[in-house]
């Protein structure tokens, strides 16, 4: 079984936390250790929490009659398959726990929280540069085949659109087209918006022959992932039990790409509750194997973008969903830094931790599209306005790259060599071993259990993967727990703040868990191919950058993008007939 932080909102190799590996390497339970969580918990009476620290340090585990004991106090009614499940990852919780009580922490250091006194968010009186231009695009003209125009970055289609060698509306209808076609293969599109993006287009094409062009983005075609709120159209956060749902509010970032011109084309897939690649419509595809699932959660901007179905699309992530999909899909994606974009209007999975950002086709575009859609909008607290210009001021030159040492020569490492190549200082360094980041992933359990503590106590669990048993594992973990891992976070945070003081960014590093805890940039892009069987699949190459530092981070990889060339190649899209038990669900 996969790893729900796997599928959850990534595909970075994390150990299975309900699996044979990690029962083994939990530490026996004590009276006392038990004890103290039931203490912790609130279950029952001194002499009860007594009674079962003493059966379970017989035991040498959390059984499935504690559980059973202990329910009441949630005001839970579990099935006996339930109450295994929930005893299974209440036994993991506890080594989780213990590995954070290992660590030191002062009574200065305070949880990474913050709380506002006002009763509703403040409102910002900031306005941000959003008017960035792409790069010229000297004697560009359009494609001969419409092929080869889906395919073309951002960027360049801009430029086509700007002078008028594209229309909007042809641009739109291309899209539209490619939409439907290839959504049986793919499985990517929840809900067309078919009347909404021709009403768009027309107008764009009209704004921008009377000369009133607003920016790159202007006339150019997206998807949104079905988690961003859009009036007038469903928002299914791909669960069956979410699958007629329609927000009457509008997401901030879908607002702002509305006043920057942009056409929407299509919600896109998700997996449910931004979990993988399954959702209610079945497996979303990856363009390069169609075969395999796009991963997740940003299952269907991934997709689609590869696929050149959209222009470019918004994902997000809370613990590898843009980075994970962008993998597996070969499409450029950036994670930005936690708080650069309001998620208001967007479905929350963990308050602390998710983040809204573009999936491309190339590194300028996340650039062009992050311009559009960052800073303050007075409505989520978290999110902040912060200087970003592009491109960036500083020289390549400049800057200084870390990289994390392997058993590998440096003249052995492409990444490096082709960073030599372009003149930056390469600058080894070592990411951050303690305090351990791993066990901080209870602050998603938490989190997240939360959220959707409705569903749990109403006991829905159609089409939601493996979340309803993390859901009911987050029931038990105490207050205090929670807590004090956000107070572990904090010196994980310190940590990194000091490995960063090295270098303006660093590339590579098994450092997802890490990044989405710090709240750190992460750009991925393209960096190859590899044969699978009779299929050319991609793989990627990370560079992850200071906080609110996406200017240079996104320079160093728009560099190394240029030099390499990978995300000029696509995908053939020459399919199998489309399987006949996973229909397109928009023909349900």
């Amino acid at each position: 079984m996969p790893s729900p932080y796997s599928t959850a909102l990534g595909e970075q190799e994390l150990a299975d936390p309900s699996g044979p590996q990690a029962a083994s390497a939990t530490p026996r339970t004590t009276r006392r250790n038990l004890f103290k969580m039931l203490a912790a918990t609130g279950v029952g009476s001194a002499c009860f929490q007594r009674a079962l620290a003493a059966q379970a340090s017989q035991a040498g585990a959390v059984t499935p009659a504690m559980v059973q004991e202990a329910a009441w106090i949630a005001n839970l009614e579990l099935s006996d398959e339930e109450v295994s499940g929930t005893a299974q990852r209440i036994q993991n919780a506890l080594g989780k726990f213990r590995s954070l009580r290992e660590v030191p922490v002062g009574y200065d250091v305070p949880p990474a929280l913050y709380f506002s006194a006002s009763p509703g968010p403040a409102a910002s009186t900031a306005k941000p540069n959003r008017q960035i231009n792409a790069s010229p695009q000297p004697k560009l003209k359009r494609p001969k085949d419409d092929r080869d125009l889906a395919f073309l970055p951002v960027s360049e289609l801009s430029a086509l659109v700007r002078t008028r060698q594209v229309t909007s509306l042809e641009l739109t209808k291309l899209y539209l087209q490619r939409l439907k076609k290839y959504d049986s293969y793919l499985h990517c599109v929840v809900t067309l918006t078919e009347d909404l993006a021709l009403k768009q287009a027309k107008q764009a094409d009209k704004e921008i022959a009377a000369d009133k062009y607003r920016g790159p983005l202007h006339g150019i075609p997206w998807g949104a992932k079905d988690l961003i709120a859009y009036p007038g159209y469903k928002t299914s956060w791909g669960a069956p039990h979410f699958r007629d749902q329609v927000l009457d509010e509008k997401a901030t970032v879908a607002q702002r790409l509305d006043d920057a011109g942009a056409v929407l084309v299509a919600k896109l897939s998700l997996g449910a509750l931004a979990m993988g690649d399954r959702w209610f419509g079945g497996m979303t595809r990856n363009p390069w194997k169609v075969t395999q699932g796009s991963s997740g959660s940003s299952a269907g901007s991934a997709s689609a973008t590869a696929a050149g179905l959209v222009g470019f699309a918004l994902g997000s992530e809370t613990l590898g969903s843009i980075i994970s999909p962008c993998r597996r899909c070969g499409t450029t994606g950036l994670r930005p830094t936690y708080g650069r974009v309001s998620r208001h209007g967007c479905m929350s999975l963990a308050w602390s931790m998710d983040k809204i950002g573009p999936i491309t086709r190339s590194v300028e575009d996340c650039a062009l599209v992050l311009a559009a859609i960052h800073g303050a909008d007075g409505k989520d607290p978290t999110a902040v306005d912060q200087s970003f210009q592009w491109p960036v001021a500083r020289k390549l030159s400049d800057l200084k790259i870390g990289y994390c040492t392997t058993e590998a020569a440096i003249e052995d490492r492409q990444e490096l060599t082709v960073l030599k190549k372009l003149g930056v200082t390469l600058v080894p360094i070592q990411l951050p071993d303690t305090p351990p980041a791993r066990p901080l992933t209870i602050i998603l359990d938490a989190e997240a259990a939360t959220v959707f503590d409705e569903l749990t106590r109403k006991g829905i669990t159609e089409g939601l993967n493996s979340w309803p048993t993390t859901f009911r594992q987050g029931q038990f973990i105490p207050a205090v727990e929670y807590l004090r891992a956000n107070r572990v976070r904090t010196l994980l945070m310190r940590e990194m703040a000091t490995v960063m003081k090295q270098v303006d960014a660093y590339v590579g590093g098994n450092d997802l868990v890490i990044t989405n805890f710090t709240g750190h940039p992460t750009v991925v892009l393209p960096d190859g191919f590899r044969q699978s069987a009779d299929n050319k699949v991609p793989y990627s190459v990370t560079f992850t950058g200071q906080l609110f530092g996406e200017a240079e981070l996104l320079a160093i990889a728009h560099a190394y993008q240029q030099e390499t060339g990978y995300h000029r190649e696509h995908p053939s899209l020459e399919f199998p007939a489309p399987e006949d038990d996973e229909p397109s669900p928009r023909k349900k």
